[in-house]
């Protein structure tokens, strides 16, 4: 029998399409940064490209290893002498600070030096690639 125009229509519902729901991104880490000299920051971004470049990375482990230093020196100087300079702690302060924080940088650079220096192109690769990550 034909359905009359004033008969009502059989309606079919549409398949619903299924809601994709994205993960909410982690919310960002909190972190610290410390601005240093341009001329350390193109030094770091030179020995970055020659490791990344060459075939035989390990011919650049004493560069990274002296650029790590430079920037922990840097680093440390940013956190630790800054703070008590703006603080007006006195020069007697700040000097034994200063004496002190150049016998832990040395400490630390020859512990970085000597871990650097065993490692292989892989790991080399991997310090470049923490560094670029940290510069960014």
């Amino acid at each position: 029998m034909p359905a009359s125009p004033k008969s009502p229509t059989k309606r079919v519902a549409a398949p619903r399409a299924k809601r994709v729901v994205k993960a909410a991104a982690p919310p960002p880490k909190p972190f610290l940064r410390f601005y240093h000299s341009e001329s350390l920051r193109e030094k770091t971004l030179d020995v970055l490209d020659a490791l990344e470049e060459a075939q035989d990375s390990t011919r650049h482990r004493a560069a990274l290893a002296d650029v790590v230093v430079e920037l922990t020196r840097s680093g440390l100087d940013y956190y630790f002498l800054r703070p008590l300079k703006l603080a007006k702690v006195g020069f007697f302060v700040e000097q034994s600070a200063n004496l002190g924080m150049a016998g832990a940088t040395q400490v630390l650079g020859s512990v970085i030096r000597t871990v650097m220096s065993g490692m292989d192109n892989s790991q080399l690769r991997a310090v470049c690639n923490h560094i670029r990550q940290l510069m960014t």
